[in-house]
């Protein structure tokens, strides 16, 4: 596979300023990751430190050491193109500039999604674009800046989805005809960690979970960004048929969690569990925003003793959080959401993807192909013995994001686990749908593990 040879006399020395800090780094861009590429999109950009070419160390680590920090741009299972230093995405700090200057190799990929012209950006191509980017760094190990076995994704939204099926399916064979068809690099695609922000994902089970923490709340607010990057909430009520669905929907959340067979303190996971997890997540949360200068005084639903919280009333902090979409969430009866779209196909641009949808369906919709949905839900490859799970997953799900259920980072999360992997799961307090907004924690968490090796 000589096309897929890294070319590491092919880079262009820049520099760039941030928050009054200048960075001077090496860009090798536009790498095209396989050899039978489909989008032009399908490109990675890798960004080193100049640093480490004068022989220099940064934080403890050198050219050779540096962690690998990989994330991606995708949004709503839209394409997420290559970005760069100096080009912060979802409005919060720039990642690319911040990993760089810590002293990480950072990798930049593109990334096909829905919306791509014939389609070709439909379910799985997104998370087969991320692996064949990882193989192409393991297949170039020797001359690859880093530490081709430290590499760590970060996404957000969709793109923390990605970044949870790229950790838990690694090398699986699943996706191995659609890597081939592509010519992806003869090489392995597990990874190290995955940092996941508010994961949109179990997409399958997704308007279940909804249901179970929102059902009751008939009246929702849908979520509008504004240039000037304020939120406007655009409210609306469901009618009598989408209440009785959203019952339907929790009776069938129920019936999948049993399912699941979750192992917590020593016994099985109940809902009651699910619940009281969840609330002690939120009380933590919120102590540590009182520490931070918070004043939850405010909050009625709050119990604060010598300056702690102590306790929640956690029905009222779910209408506290208010509902944003009407039932079914995802897997609308009529189609139309970014998640019918990822699971249309060449010929049919929305398609079902849960069982409840398609035999309610109001647009005679069709059900997705089954091994295409179980391929886009990291809770299926968990207990899979043929995929190697990375070993440390961080996962964060703001306290005031609506766009999925807190139950679905909860159950990921404990699923993880109970396989013995090491979860570091927080829900961040005033935090709505968003990422990349913790970065020194981020950076910290992606040091100590590391370290511990």
């Amino acid at each position: 596979m000589e096309k897929l040879k890294f070319q590491d006399q092919e880079y262009v020395i820049k520099e760039v300023e941030c928050e009054g800090e200048t960075l001077t780094y090496r860009a090798f861009e536009n790498i095209v990751y396989v050899t039978n590429p489909v989008d032009e999109i399908q490109k990675l950009n890798i960004y080193v430190a100049e640093k480490y070419y004068q022989g220099e160390n940064i934080n403890g680590y050198n050219i050779h050491t540096a962690p690998i920090f990989m994330p991606n741009t995708v949004g709503g299972y839209k394409p997420g193109p290559v970005t760069y230093p100096g080009q912060p995405i979802f409005n919060k700090d720039d990642a690319i500039f911040k990993g760089l200057q810590h002293g990480y190799v950072v990798v930049s990929v593109g990334i096909r999604g829905r919306g791509l012209k014939n389609n070709v950006g439909v379910a799985p191509a997104c998370v087969v674009d991320y692996k064949a980017a990882v193989r192409y760094l393991r297949y170039n190990k020797e001359s690859i800046p880093g530490d081709t076995e430290k590499i760590i994704s970060n996404g957000t939204s969709a793109g923390g989805a990605l970044s949870s099926l790229l950790g838990v399916t690694g090398n699986h064979f699943d996706y191995e005809p659609y890597l081939e068809k592509l010519g992806a690099a003869k090489a392995s695609d597990d990874i190290f960690a995955s940092s996941c922000y508010c994961p949109i994902t179990n997409l399958d089970h997704a308007d279940m979970a909804y249901e179970w923490e929102f059902e009751g709340l008939n009246d929702y607010f849908m979520s509008r960004y504004l240039p000037n990057h304020q939120i406007e909430k655009i409210p609306g009520t469901m009618n009598e048929q989408q209440i009785q669905m959203a019952k339907e929907l929790k009776h069938l959340f129920t019936d999948y969690f049993e399912g699941l067979h979750l192992q917590y303190q020593n016994h099985e996971m109940s809902l009651n569990d699910l619940k009281e997890y969840i609330k002690q997540m939120i009380i933590a949360s919120a102590n540590k925003a009182i520490q931070e200068g918070y004043d939850l005084t405010v909050y009625d639903w709050i119990t604060i003793a010598d300056k702690q919280v102590v306790d929640i009333d956690y029905d009222a902090y779910i209408r506290f959080r208010t509902r944003m979409k009407p039932t079914p969430a995802f897997d609308n009866v009529k189609m139309g959401t970014p998640e019918n779209e990822l699971f249309g196909t060449k010929d049919t641009f929305y398609q079902h993807f849960t069982k409840y949808s398609t035999d309610h369906s109001m647009v005679d919709g069709q059900l997705a192909d089954n091994q295409i949905i179980k391929m886009m839900n990291p809770m299926n490859y968990i207990d899979d013995q043929k995929a190697k799970t990375a070993q440390y997953f961080r996962i964060r799900h703001g306290a005031i994001d609506r766009d999925t259920s807190l139950a679905i980072s909860a159950i990921l999360t404990i699923k993880l686990r109970n396989a013995g992997i090491n979860v570091d799961h927080f829900y961040p307090w005033d935090t709505v749908h968003s990422g990349d907004y913790d970065l020194p924690e981020l950076f910290a968490w992606i040091d100590l593990i590391c370290q511990n090796q």
